[in-house]
């Protein structure tokens, strides 16, 4: 086995997005749903899923309409809210200049990916960008992550996916490629070892080392 690529999500993984995200998710169902209260907890269950099946299991009539809203106020509020994790930079630099591929795979929208990407100078990293839109079935389907496989030319053996939450894991599971958590995921690593990924990350600068020892052992 040698690992070529990388596949990360994006939000709660590479950039900071949970405050922004609970946020707008906040204003939202204030705005459509006045009369019910979300805890944090319920909030945070949102957070994965694409916002067509959020929205449509909270109120499919408006469903839409709530997407387009939810939108326009994330793009308002995103910039000034947003972080980059401590050490993703550095990781992703390690990487890109040890010839690993990187790529994104998120239920995101592509251009707002994009966006992110570009406001903390990341882009110049990815090789590939696969958003919500960009494919028939999310997360945890294996077909982003299929999709990923083919813009980079590798094989499910050589890739490993990088994520936050319970979607990544089983979605990488489900595409047969290695998985990866990352330690500072909103729910924290115990939550996610629930999911049995093969590596539980840390700090982005040490993922190198982890596919050093893969690539020597499957040498």
């Amino acid at each position: 086995m040698m690992i070529k690529a990388v596949l990360f999500d994006f939000d709660g993984t590479l950039v900071n997005t949970n405050a922004l995200i609970l946020k707008t998710f906040e204003l939202t169902l204030k705005h459509y749903l006045p009369k019910q209260i979300f805890t944090k907890k319920q909030l945070m269950n949102f957070i994965g899923p694409t916002l067509k099946q959020t929205f449509d299991s909270l109120y499919i009539e408006k469903s839409d309409e709530m997407i387009d809203y939810y939108r326009k106020v994330n793009i308002q509020l995103h910039d000034e809210m947003v972080e980059i994790y401590p050490t993703v930079k550095e990781g992703l630099q390690l990487l890109y200049n040890n010839k690993i591929k990187l790529g994104i795979v998120s239920s995101k929208k592509h251009d707002m990916i994009l966006h992110g990407l570009k406001l903390f100078n990341l882009n110049q990293f990815f090789s590939c960008i696969v958003g919500e839109d960009d494919v028939n079935h999310p997360k945890p389907h294996p077909e982003p992550i299929e999709k990923a496989l083919k813009y980079l030319d590798c094989c499910h053996k050589e890739v490993i996916f990088v994520g936050d939450n319970s979607h990544d894991i089983e979605g990488g599971k489900n595409a047969g490629v290695l998985t990866c958590g990352v330690s500072w995921a909103e729910r924290g690593a115990n939550y996610l070892k629930q999911f049995n990924p093969d590596y539980i990350l840390d700090d982005m600068r040490a993922l190198i080392n982890d596919i050093e020892e893969v690539n020597n052992n499957g040498s």
